[in-house]
């Protein structure tokens, strides 16, 4: 018996394997992000790279996976990094503390990588990022809007020109189709956003629950994963 035996009665020891020598970059360790780190940590994958910028906050508390008492305060990377390293002491963990913006892509060597994955609310971040995955042929997939909505149910995994009941996603595919990025894997909700009680102090600030923001990073692993060993359904 070892840390994968569970998942090897599904995917195999081959897979497990596999995983093990991938290496994924993560932007955003936030609801979405969090959840998607730990997800592919557990399923094998043991080399990543975090990039955030944010520190832990206490309205945080309410649905972010790093976001304790004992948190609030730290760097986004550093509550990661240890909570990762708790899980599998033999994970090589990269951390950055930098804000992705589209004039920085540069400082992140993304050929590196098996998988990129999408986990920031940037807008103009998101579409520089989705462009330049799509021009070099980068494998990247991309979270849509977790925010204002109660239902995780409603969460759906496609293409970005598929999807519907979305502000976020609908910049994105006005945005892209101007680019020519004829395509981008997101995770995004049909649930039409829940008018908010009242504003918070930013007014963009969107609200959230525990278990929306989560779910997306959870559909984002299940995707990557899925995507690195490459198996056909039927074997699953």
């Amino acid at each position: 018996m070892n840390r994968y035996t569970r998942s090897e009665m599904l995917i195999g020891k081959e897979n497990i394997e596999k995983l093990n020598s991938k290496k994924i970059l993560v932007f955003g360790l936030g609801g979405v992000g969090g959840s998607l780190c730990e997800a592919i940590l557990r399923s094998g994958v043991r080399q990543l790279t975090i990039v955030d910028c944010d520190i832990v906050d206490i309205t945080n508390l309410n649905r972010q996976l790093i976001a304790t008492n004992k948190t609030i305060g730290r760097k986004k990377v550093d509550a990661m990094e240890e909570r990762l390293m708790e899980i599998d002491p033999q994970a090589r963990i990269e951390k950055v503390f930098k804000r992705l913006s589209p004039d920085r892509l540069s400082d992140f060597s993304i050929d590196d990588y098996d998988f990129i994955a999408d986990a920031i609310d940037d807008v103009k971040a998101k579409l520089a990022l989705a462009e330049f995955c799509f021009k070099n042929d980068y494998r990247l997939i991309s979270a849509m809007g977790a925010g204002n909505r109660m239902d995780p149910t409603k969460l759906r995994i496609g293409d970005i020109y598929d999807t519907s009941m979305d502000p976020l996603a609908r910049v994105i595919r006005r945005e892209l189709k101007k680019r020519g990025v004829k395509n981008l894997t997101v995770v995004y909700s049909l649930e039409e956003p829940i008018k908010l009680k009242f504003r918070a102090n930013k007014e963009s600030t969107p609200g959230s629950m525990a278990f929306v923001p989560p779910v997306s990073g959870m559909i984002m692993a299940s995707y990557i994963v899925k995507e690195l060993i490459k198996q056909e359904k039927n074997e699953l």
